[in-house]
């Protein structure tokens, strides 16, 4: 097993830390019941690919879990699970996207929309709906509407503020062939 740098255990409390400021004083409310429209997932998306899934899993699991601690209502554990599985499989889409290589131009903005659109389509009208019912009892139609607002809401707002955090990360970053002598 590879063990954690200080560089991603840092990060992971940055980013739990980040991601329950956002989650909890950011939240805009939406027309459906105890769901928000949430910017944290853009941050949790971006952290996930610079720091890989371990990292964006623990960061979407206590991030989560925090922000439903202290809002009083207790921690529902099925949406926290679920920011934890979309930050594991931004973690695992980070592959896909070389942003240690510094390629985030037009091509790495699609593929890492397209990736973060597919999880949280996973996340949302699998992961959490699923352990609603089986962990709360929740009734369906009430889950299909939550997780259709959240799906979308949480995919635009990944969409916006993640492409602007990805694209500022990798303009810091050497490009390859750069200190070349030409």
């Amino acid at each position: 097993m590879k063990k954690f740098s200080v560089k991603t255990m840092v990060a992971i409390g940055i980013g739990a830390a980040l991601f329950f400021v956002l989650g909890r004083y950011v939240a805009i409310p939406s027309p459906v019941p105890n769901t928000t429209i949430s910017v944290q997932y853009g941050l949790l998306a971006f952290m996930a690919v610079v720091y890989g899934p371990i990292a964006g899993a623990l960061i979407g699991l206590i991030g989560h879990a925090l922000i439903d601690f202290s809002a009083g209502w207790g921690i529902w554990w099925s949406w926290v699970i679920a920011s934890g599985v979309f930050g594991l499989l931004m973690g695992f889409a980070a592959k896909l996207l070389k942003m240690d290589e510094a390629e985030m131009g037009k091509k790495g903005l699609v593929k890492f929309n397209i990736s973060q659109v597919v999880c949280h389509l996973l996340c949302w009208f699998l992961v959490a709906p699923v352990l609603d019912v089986y962990m709360m009892g929740e009734p369906w139609d009430k889950l299909l509407a939550q997780g259709l607002v959240a799906g979308i809401a949480n995919a635009v707002t990944t969409a916006i503020v993640g492409s602007l955090l990805c694209v500022a990360y990798a303009a810091t970053k050497t490009k390859a062939g750069s200190l070349t002598k030409e």
